[in-house]
């Protein structure tokens, strides 16, 4: 009777040194992340607005990671109330420029300038916090569609005629109708339930919701129709009067009405110009807008 009484402590007591092993080791896991220090310093505190003026002088970035070489002696600039795009072939390095102008990585070589300030120099949560950012992946959380677009703003701004009106700027506003509970409805952790145009247009509403002072949209616009592109970039006109727009595309259509436009393959710009200039001096860019004007004919065709 006392053995048979025993089995079962006995046995517990096994499988609870179990769940403490795994705990332990699990702990020694997140203790080395809680204890991880950025790479990236915040040297400056300030408070101070940005107007918007971006200049990048001589810079060269390689990956610490991979040591894949993105950038070199890149040097371009775009004044405040202006828009710039970026366009080039896969992996010429248009979002390592995103990325920089984010501050997620440092230069290896030259200086970027924020309204002609080293933008080691200004207060990173600032420069975040002023800049409107539309990745190539999108991340949605498992919430409502309204939480997600309105995820950068404070709970107390927040209000559902802002987020109509972001919904409608990003012609996502539409769709989000035809659900059973609008903005109420749950998308799965990643977005999983919606389509990827649908992810990308609430991911642009997210991102011109808090009005920010500097736009950069990362290929952004590559999942939806060309029709659907042409009634986003017009809606975005209007919202990027007096701001710094930077589109990244390798979509030509996506590019042809902004004031300046850089072609960038192997880390280096090529050739520099508006879409009319750059169809004149019958370069890359000309072989890649007649290139993409064949590829629409045979999709109409």
């Amino acid at each position: 009777m006392f053995v048979s009484r025993l089995t079962w402590p006995i046995a517990s007591l096994g499988w609870v040194t179990s769940l403490i092993q795994r705990a332990a080791a699990s702990q020694t896991r997140i203790n080395e992340f809680l204890q991880l220090q950025p790479e990236i310093k915040n040297t400056s505190k300030t408070s101070e607005s940005i107007i918007g003026d971006i200049e990048f002088k001589n810079v060269s970035f390689e990956y610490p990671d991979s040591g894949i070489k993105a950038l070199t002696n890149i040097s371009f600039s775009i004044k405040s109330g202006s828009s710039l795009a970026i366009i080039g072939r896969t992996g010429s390095g248009k979002s390592t420029i995103a990325n920089l102008i984010c501050r997620f990585y440092d230069v290896d070589n030259g200086e970027i300038l924020i309204d002609n300030k080293n933008i080691k120099e200004h207060n990173l949560a600032m420069i975040r916090h002023q800049t409107g950012y539309v990745p190539q992946e999108v991340f949605l959380f498992s919430d409502t569609i309204a939480h997600n677009i309105a995820f950068s703003m404070n709970a107390d701004n927040l209000n559902i005629k802002s987020v109509t009106q972001a919904a409608k700027d990003a012609a996502i506003y539409s769709n989000i109708m035809d659900f059973p509970d609008k903005f109420d409805t749950i998308v799965g952790e990643r977005g999983i339930t919606l389509s990827g145009g649908q992810k990308q247009r609430i991911s642009i509403a997210r991102a011109i919701i808090k009005k920010p002072q500097i736009l950069v949209f990362d290929d952004c616009l590559s999942a939806v129709d060309t029709e659907t592109e042409d009634e986003i970039l017009s809606n975005l006109k209007n919202i990027m009067k007096g701001k710094t727009s930077i589109i990244i595309s390798h979509r030509v259509s996506s590019v042809r009405n902004v004031d300046n436009i850089i072609v960038i393959d192997h880390g280096q710009i090529i050739e520099q110009g508006s879409h009319q200039q750059l169809l004149e001096k019958q370069g890359a860019y000309y072989d890649l807008y007649q290139m993409q004007l064949l590829e629409e004919e045979k999709q109409t065709a």
